[in-house]
């Protein structure tokens, strides 16, 4: 799927209690989780951007820009995204979803009127630049749950593989996604090796 006129915005967060350590530089097979999902995003996006705290100096392959609030919040990284977009639609991913794939976010970017996010909740989702002042003011006030945000806007629920919305929030569901992510790439080998037999 060639770019589109989109920005993807990479929420890099902190320091995880749940997951003992930064998330973004959590491996899985040959790449940091950080590095999965800027990928993804440079599949559809013409512009990605990746906010997080600069105060934590995490080392990855890609600038990491200040959000510029003390909160730890996901609301912090959209709100720091739209504003430094150069597009109208944008795409904010977390960095704990690694088998998110590209075509279920250019299904929520074909969805979004103020918003769009999956059944499971606000993130990934795709927002337009409208949306910020309602974001801006919930932040500002101290509301940082992005789910209520939502109900002030027309946001679109669209229903996705739920097997693409797993996220990694502990050591153990980091040790299920390397399961996974083996047993799919085996699985590849061997329909690779049938169809070379066959």
């Amino acid at each position: 799927m060639a770019n589109r006129e989109l920005t993807g915005i990479l929420l890099v967060g902190g320091t995880s209690r749940r997951f003992g350590s930064p998330k973004a530089l959590a491996r899985l097979g040959d790449e940091l989780l950080a590095e999965r999902a800027w990928r993804v995003l440079g599949t559809l996006c013409d512009e990605r951007i990746a906010f997080g705290k600069a105060a934590l100096g995490l080392r990855l392959p890609f600038p990491v820009r200040d959000d510029e609030t003390p909160v730890q919040a996901p609301l912090a990284g959209v709100v720091a995204g739209l504003r430094a977009a150069k597009n109208d639609v944008c795409i904010c991913l977390p960095v704990d979803l690694p088998f998110i794939s590209e075509r279920a976010l250019s299904e929520l970017v074909d969805a979004c009127s103020d918003a769009a996010v999956p059944q499971t909740g606000p993130l990934p989702g795709a927002f337009r630049r409208t949306a910020l002042p309602v974001f801006e003011r919930r932040l500002a006030a101290g509301e940082l749950a992005l789910k209520e945000a939502l109900d002030e806007l027309d946001t679109r629920v669209v229903q996705l593989d739920p097997a693409l919305l797993v996220n990694v929030n502990t050591q153990r569901q980091l040790r299920e996604a390397h399961e996974r992510a083996s047993a799919a790439t085996l699985g590849d080998v061997e329909r690779s090796r049938q169809g070379i037999s066959s």
